[in-house]
């Protein structure tokens, strides 16, 4: 139980002292985790939970009723993670690059919904590599303003109380 609490408060003494590029590559790596967690799932291998011979991540073969709940909830939360990096999108500030975000992160979504319905590995794993790739270039980004001293945490402490 002690370590759980040390975790959790470590985890949140990292998000509030993040820049606003690591909190982006935060949220990119959580998406990345969950889409391979579903992807683990869908895998015929996972357990020997799925069965039949139907092509793999075509939504061909039969999953047990316990993975598509929880492949579900994988596929829900990238999600729900993705439409997050929507909404904070500041078109104002970002111009064509925040339109063009936006318009592949509703892809996205998209293309996890299907995925979700048809149990398409496939779709999840375009959007796994292609959120993946974004990661990359945002973390380059974001260590190199940092190197720069460009760029300061979100939130500051205030240790006067």
């Amino acid at each position: 139980m002690a370590y759980a609490s040390v975790s959790s408060a470590y985890r949140e003494t990292r998000i509030k002292t993040a820049s606003q590029g690591q909190l982006i590559v935060m949220l990119y790596d959580a998406v990345v985790k969950q889409l391979d967690k579903g992807l683990e799932l869908l895998r015929p291998s996972a357990g020997g939970q799925n069965t039949g011979t139907g092509r793999a991540g075509r939504g061909n073969r039969k999953l047990a009723p316990g993975s598509i709940e929880k492949i579900g909830k994988n596929i829900l939360k990238a999600q729900e993670i993705i439409t997050e990096l929507m909404v904070s999108l500041d078109f104002d500030a970002g111009g064509e690059i925040a339109r063009n975000l936006f318009s592949l992160y509703t892809w996205f979504n998209q293309e996890l919904l299907e995925a979700n319905i048809s149990h398409d590995a496939r779709r999840i794993l375009v959007v796994r590599n292609m959120v993946d790739d974004l990661r990359g270039a945002w973390s380059e980004a974001s260590a190199k303003t940092a190197a720069a001293g460009m760029e300061r945490p979100l939130v500051g402490v205030n240790i006067a109380g």
